[in-house]
């Protein structure tokens, strides 16, 4: 498994000849979209940072869109929506009129013997007890951390750290959130881990891994 990150919540996980992309960035957002083909594209909330499926529709690669709670298989691939809410961008431009939070979807994503569990654009660090109950054993976990609509990096550190996984990645920092959002949950996590441009897992490389933090550098194409 590959997974590399395009800013914002977007990111490209690759396994085999199956690509997965999570919250992909539209054209209508002010952050920069990256254009790329992929079999699976999973929406947590509407919101132009978040829905950009034209964005990962490409030449042959026209993909499954899930952009909601339900329980899915695509290819071989397990996929669980659980709902949540966001408060994310309501009162903006990019929000529906007469918004006053989103509905956030929670995915869990198994494949390769390990499962994803991304968190979206959620923004409460309390989840309810019948989600946590339908959250299998978490390998990696990708948390916002950017505050301004959604989780603050002290609580987002919390709840990663209730979740249990073996590994967390934060996202939606820098452009879209607090400019030193990074800096705070990495002091919350105790770690200062070097920025790697893309992450190459095995399950055995989980092994002994206990919250560890991993930062992945914005790469757009």
């Amino acid at each position: 498994m590959i997974i590399t990150y395009q800013g914002g919540e977007f990111f490209r996980v690759q396994f085999g000849d199956i690509t997965i992309a999570f919250n992909p960035v539209s054209k209508d957002s002010s952050l920069k979209p990256a254009r790329f083909g992929s079999d699976i594209v999973l929406v947590s909330a509407y919101h132009p940072d978040f829905n950009g499926i034209d964005q990962v529709s490409h030449g042959d690669k026209q993909p499954f869109v899930i952009s909601g709670p339900g329980e899915y298989e695509v290819k071989g691939v397990f996929i669980k929506g659980l709902p949540s809410v966001s408060h994310y961008g309501v009162g903006s431009k990019g929000a529906a009129a007469g918004t006053t939070e989103l509905v956030n979807t929670i995915y869990t994503v198994s494949l390769e013997n390990m499962n994803l569990c991304f968190l979206g654009a959620i923004d409460t660090s309390e989840l309810k007890t019948e989600t946590v109950e339908a959250l299998d054993e978490i390998d990696i976990l990708f948390v916002p951390i950017g505050g301004e609509g959604v989780l603050e990096p002290a609580k987002a550190y919390k709840l990663a750290v209730s979740l249990e996984p073996k590994l967390i990645i934060p996202m939606h920092y820098g452009d879209v959130g607090a400019k030193d959002a990074l800096k705070v949950f990495l002091k919350e996590a105790g770690e200062n881990p070097d920025p790697v441009a893309k992450l190459t897992l095995k399950k055995k490389d989980l092994e002994g891994k206990e919250g560890n933090v991993v930062i992945l550098e914005s790469s757009k194409e």
